[in-house]
């Protein structure tokens, strides 16, 4: 008997993109089993987006390859296209059209019958909790319905693969909450999702594999639990009296527990990883010896952002020019 392995949802093999000098991708590679929810993560500027937009055939590689369900997206478009949803950083509906217009649109556009449409618009909005403001203009919605629109209508054609571009920017944290309840159903149901996000705590709660994805590169990926073990079994978080120090703070904190130590400055918070939790009473001793008054000092097991900020030696909401969204 001949038995085909089931192709990943996504290979991607060293993709790169460039927009004048600037390589907004530079190699990426990614493998996304069928079934899961993959995510993405970086700040703005890291290169998230330009994936997504070649992964879906929107944008044309400028070296690697990719496959969705092994159809190369360069080579086979069409049949890429029929695999794929996307919801954007954006919402991608009508302003002067009302919910229910928006999605018969988009349903009549991919060869529904007009009652097929109407019955297909119905689940939707009942699904997203719109059904009550089916029938105003979008002009009158909140920044939360039209995410919830944008990710409905992307469900029309019900696509084994969504790629979901920062679907959660902006929402008030009950919003957030209910689309991640949505995107859980969605891969209950035998969908694959890709998520790029800037929240941490949505890759940890989401995703059952992680890319780190930074300057257009993959600088780590796993599930969240190897990437924090990836930092040491514990975290140090210590602040200062007096910020005036932190240089020499974090040369003895590198001295005693042969790390490296990352700064988030905003707060005036040093981070290093720990494989001995012990280690925190002797440099407290050390620091006190040079001088140094700690003003707060804590050790637990690393997060998400310990990981970010020791691997990339800056924060996850860390701003840099954004090349991928002015050129694209």
């Amino acid at each position: 008997m001949n038995l085909t392995a089931t192709p990943p949802a996504i290979e991607a093999d060293g993709l790169v993109k460039l927009f004048g000098r600037q390589r907004a991708v530079d190699g990426v590679s990614l493998s996304v089993p069928t079934g899961s929810v993959y995510g993405v993560l970086g700040p703005n500027g890291a290169g998230k987006t330009t994936t997504v937009r070649m992964l879906a055939t929107l944008l044309r590689p400028d070296g690697g390859e990719a496959r969705i369900f092994g159809h190369d997206v360069v080579r086979e478009p069409n049949a890429v296209r029929s695999l794929v949803g996307v919801t954007g950083q954006y919402a991608s509906v009508d302003e002067d059209l009302s919910a229910v217009e928006n999605l018969v649109i988009f349903a009549r556009l991919l060869g529904l019958s007009r009652g097929d449409a109407r019955r297909k618009c119905t689940e939707l909005l009942e699904e997203f909790d719109l059904t009550e403001a089916a029938t105003k203009p979008l002009k009158n919605f909140s920044g939360g319905m039209r995410r919830r629109l944008d990710l409905a209508a992307s469900l029309i054609a019900h696509p084994p693969l969504l790629f979901l571009d920062e679907p959660t920017t902006g929402l008030d944290p009950r919003t957030r909450a209910q689309m991640w309840d949505t995107i859980r159903r969605l891969v209950a149901d035998g969908s694959t999702v890709l998520l790029t996000t800037q929240y941490l705590d949505e890759a940890d709660q989401l995703a059952d594999r992680i890319a780190v994805i930074d300057r257009g590169k993959v600088i780590a990926d796993g599930t969240a639990d190897e990437l924090k073990a990836s930092v040491g079994v514990s975290s140090l978080q210590l602040t200062l009296v007096d910020r005036g120090q932190t240089d020499d703070a974090r040369s003895v904190i590198a001295h005693t527990l042969g790390v490296e130590v990352a700064i988030t400055p905003e707060i005036g918070r040093l981070t290093a990883p720990m494989t001995d939790p012990s280690l925190a009473v002797e440099l407290l001793i050390r620091l006190r010896d040079h001088g140094i008054a700690v003003d707060e000092i804590t050790v637990q097991k690393p997060s998400l952002d310990e990981v970010f900020l020791t691997i990339t030696g800056h924060g996850a909401d860390a701003t840099e020019a954004d090349t991928e969204r002015s050129v694209a």
